[in-house]
């Protein structure tokens, strides 16, 4: 389970992480924002408020690693006056809005943050390589980080089990050629150090 961390904590230089309770589906996801980007990753509001963020900069842009994601993006959007970005590869989900402007694989949708194709569990799926620090890597719903332990989502939550698993793996092996230190998770703890590693000892179970 998630430990609840509605103030913002520092994971990297510029880069911050929280989590908030999502009533859709009854547990505490986690967000972030990167300053230097003036960018919300997959944002709900922080105990702190939309003001942190102006202290620190402002928010220009909202990015969702996956359709699922919108989650406070009215409010968040409608604050900074700022779009909210996502691959087009699932834009049919906002047809009858709200509106979402969709961005394509390899773009650079915010100053230092480069989409990458995940795939495997939906195609919109989105890992996010940011510059900062030693570099980041965020993952959507692909791959989890509870009690220190990396694990694909619920079965229940995949069309075909073994299939998506195989996926999973393949873009993760991609994804390592890629430089960084740290990985960061939609749902489940950040790992500000380590995270190559840790997720090239993942994939080895599964070789």
């Amino acid at each position: 389970m998630l430990t609840m961390r509605a103030v913002t904590t520092e994971i990297q230089p510029g880069v911050f992480w929280w989590t908030a309770y999502h009533e859709r589906i009854k547990q505490p996801v986690s967000s972030y924002y990167v300053a230097d980007a003036a960018a919300l990753i997959d944002p709900m509001t922080p105990d702190e408020g939309p003001d942190w963020f102006r202290e620190r900069g402002g928010v220009e842009r909202i990015v969702l690693t996956n359709r699922h994601h919108y989650r406070a993006g009215d409010e968040l959007r409608k604050e900074f006056d700022c779009p909210v970005l996502y691959n087009e590869a699932g834009l049919h989900e906002f047809e009858g809005g709200p509106q979402v402007d969709g961005f394509r694989v390899g773009d650079e949708v915010a100053p230092g943050i480069v989409a990458h194709e995940m795939g495997a569990i939906c195609p919109d799926d989105t890992a996010l390589h940011v510059a900062a620090g030693d570099g980041l890597l965020a993952f959507a719903d692909a791959v989890i980080h509870y009690g220190g332990e990396l694990m694909f989502v619920p079965d229940a939550l995949m069309d075909d089990p073994p299939v998506v698993k195989r996926g999973v793996v393949e873009s993760l092996r991609r994804l390592c050629e890629l430089d960084f230190g740290a990985v960061t998770f939609a749902h489940g703890e950040p790992l500000p150090q380590g995270g190559k590693r840790a997720l090239e000892e993942f994939m080895a179970r599964f070789a």
